[in-house]
Order: C-alpha cells, then sequence, then structure tokens
C-alpha cells in the first residue's frame, strides 16, 4: 500500500452517481454524492434549537438531501434551497426511493440519523475554544 500525497487525495475525482427511476414522475433522476462540506450542511439543516436543547428537525429531510444531490446531465444541481418545500410535497414513494439511493451514494445510513438525534441535548453556556 502507498501512502497518498496531498495533491492526489485534493485531485481525486471521488463522487459516485446513480441514476434513479421514478415511474410517477415520468423518468429518471440523476444523483451525485454528497461532498463533506454539503454532508454537514444538510445535517446543520436538520437542528432546531429549543431553549437550551438542540432537537431534531425532520421536516424535509428527505427533500433536503434529495435538492443537495439532484444533478443534470452534466452535473449541475437541479434544485436549489428553495425548492426545498415544494419537492417535499412530491409523492412521498418516489422521495423515499431517492432519500434511500442518496444515503448509500453518500454513505449515510438510518444509524446515522440517529445518532444525530441521540447526540441532542443541552448545550453548553459557553462555546468552545476548539473550534
Amino acid at each position: 500500500m502507498s501512502l497518498l500525497s496531498r495533491d492526489q487525495i485534493l485531485g481525486a475525482e471521488d463522487r459516485t452517481y446513480e441514476v434513479v427511476t421514478c415511474p410517477e414522475w415520468g423518468g429518471d433522476v440523476r444523483l451525485r454524492s454528497l461532498t463533506g462540506s454539503e454532508r454537514d450542511e444538510w445535517e446543520n439543516s436538520l437542528v432546531r434549537q429549543v431553549g437550551d436543547k438542540r432537537r431534531l428537525n425532520a421536516r424535509n429531510m428527505r427533500a433536503k438531501l434529495i435538492a443537495l444531490s439532484a444533478v443534470d446531465e452534466h452535473g449541475a444541481p437541479l434544485f436549489s434551497s428553495a425548492d426545498v418545500i415544494k419537492l417535499g410535497s412530491k409523492n412521498a414513494a418516489p422521495l423515499d426511493r431517492l432519500f434511500e439511493a442518496c444515503q448509500r451514494l453518500s454513505g449515510l445510513s438510518d444509524k446515522d440519523v440517529e445518532e444525530l438525534e441521540e447526540g441532542f441535548g443541552e448545550t453548553q453556556g459557553a462555546p468552545s475554544a476548539s473550534a
């Protein structure tokens, strides 16, 4: 096994793609894996502060992940954050199918979501200096 260099890691094309058939909509949707930053964005979108506690806000959780993952044939995003509510109002069957594919592509599991929820609790009074 050889060690990778900085340039090899940063230059690697490591995104993966999958096409998911959605007969309810009359065609296919192309999805791509999330970057680390996109996954953080999605996870942060699930956090809701309630007093001194953080709670999981699963509202439109599927639509948010799909919006970050769905791309056209050139790799450009199909949806913006402004489309999430409208996307979330679509049929749950294709949304579930797409959500499962998004999870698989980006290494997300149901356990990851459960751990997000379990990790929430009382927040510290002062921000951490180790950021």
